[in-house]
């Protein structure tokens, strides 16, 4: 049985949690396969908003395995947090959560170092949620890492301690004013750990493999996006993990030739959080108006997100690097009011109209190239089919499938799960 993939495929924030939360019913697994609380899957239903950041965006249909898989970096303390708000909506998580035992454990400490490295760069940092991912993935490669199959041994705190101290010498190293209370953080944090422990931990490719022969219908749940990919991103602005399909192999376990469909989520338009380059972002009245009505706000952090055109130079990169078979478009209903919508379709990159995107699209060297299209009035928050779609939204739909020769199959209008419209 193939495994599924759902990607997003901009700068994160596509709305992938909802769309999981949408698809779930379809699937027997849901895997999150990277990323670590950084990611904010937001989910709204019944009339409340959820917001996860490390558990699988299928935790609130109880027919269904969430799995967190081994490519994912995991805060106890977040993770904790995330459990005590599924008890809190009686989510019997117990029977259903499942967590890799080659998953990466995020310290006190590399939050702290994570903090450090960031203040230390001053004008030049990154943008980074500073919770210690991109420390904890360092420590993963280089081979120093502590794993949740590390916490069922007896004398695992030595090796915590080991690291720990180790993480204490290069924060001192950076010499810059960061406040902590380091026995107060290691409380709450071996408090968290107990409580992860009372989970189920699983040798997780082996149980992929089992459920794959058993016919079982797997999902895997990417968390940020495609152009935030610690190779094919924005770089250095960029998340510490593989974002794109391939993530999804060696974050699961899963052969290349056992991936079935892929799913791409982007919006109707483009946003970014943090630093970074941004060809097409916008510094008008449309742009804040983008941020205003779409409610353009990190789930994680709660910073603004930068809002512009849609991109499909960047778009078109993507779905090639991940092999997207189906694309899903997401608050369409945001940009209802517009008269005319542009669409970047090109570049003018050092003199030259080109389509790809290039090694480098800082604002120096890369200009858009828009093509105007028709805009619609229409609220499209209460409508439940296809054929009420007003037409030049249709336009819109039909000209994206055509630059980029996939099909668009759903269109969201709206944040629940019931403003979901399928196309075709």
């Amino acid at each position: 049985m193939a495994v599924d993939l759902l990607l997003g495929l901009q700068w994160g924030d596509e709305g992938k949690g909802k769309i999981v939360d949408v698809f779930t019913s379809k699937y027997d697994i849901i895997a999150r396969f990277q990323g670590g609380p950084n990611a904010g899957h937001t989910l709204v239903f019944n009339g409340r908003k959820h917001v996860l950041h490390t558990i699988p965006s299928g935790i609130f249909h109880e027919d269904t395995v969430n799995l967190v898989g081994n490519g994912v970096v995991i805060d106890p303390v977040i993770f904790k947090k995330e459990l005590d708000k599924l008890d809190e909506q009686g989510v019997d998580y117990k029977k259903t959560l499942l967590i890799s035992r080659k998953a990466h454990i995020i310290l006190p400490t590399h939050r702290l170092l994570d903090a450090a490295s960031e203040t230390a760069k001053g004008k030049a940092k990154i943008g980074s949620t500073l919770k210690g991912i991109g420390p904890t993935y360092m420590d993963k490669t280089g081979r120093n890492g502590i794993r949740v199959g590390d916490i069922e041994l007896a004398d695992w705190k030595d090796k915590y301690r080991t690291l720990a101290d180790k993480h204490q010498a290069m924060i001192d190293f950076y010499n810059v004013d960061i406040q902590y209370d380091l026995k107060e953080l290691e409380n709450e944090f071996f408090a968290a750990v107990d409580v992860l422990k009372s989970l189920t931990f699983i040798d997780s490719e082996e149980y992929i493999h089992q459920a794959q022969t058993a016919k079982k219908s797997i999902l895997a749940e990417g968390a940020q996006g495609s152009l935030l990919d610690i190779d094919f991103g924005t770089y250095p602005f960029v998340t510490s993990s593989n974002t794109t399909a391939a993530g999804a192999c060696t974050g699961l376990g899963v052969a290349p030739n056992q991936i079935g469909k892929v799913f791409g989520i982007f919006k109707a338009y483009t946003t970014r959080v943090g630093s970074g380059p941004f060809p097409t972002e916008l510094f008008d009245e449309d742009g804040e108006t983008m941020g205003r009505v779409g409610q353009e706000f990190g789930a994680t952090t709660g910073r603004p997100r930068r809002c512009g055109w849609l991109d499909l130079v960047a778009l078109r990169y993507a779905c090639q690097v991940n092999g997207v078979t189906e694309l899903i478009m997401m608050k369409g209903d945001v940009l209802s009011g517009f008269k005319t919508l542009k669409v970047c379709t090109a570049y003018k990159y050092k003199g030259e109209i080109i389509k790809h995107l290039p090694y480098n699209i800082e604002a120096e060297n890369v200009t858009p190239i828009y093509t105007e299209l028709k805009g619609w009035a229409a609220d499209l928050t209460g409508m439940t089919e296809a054929s009420q779609l007003p037409d030049a939204l249709n336009g819109y739909v039909e000209f994206l499938e055509k630059e980029l020769n996939i099909p668009i199959t759903i269109v969201s209008v709206g944040p629940d799960r019931k403003q979901t419209i399928v196309r075709k």
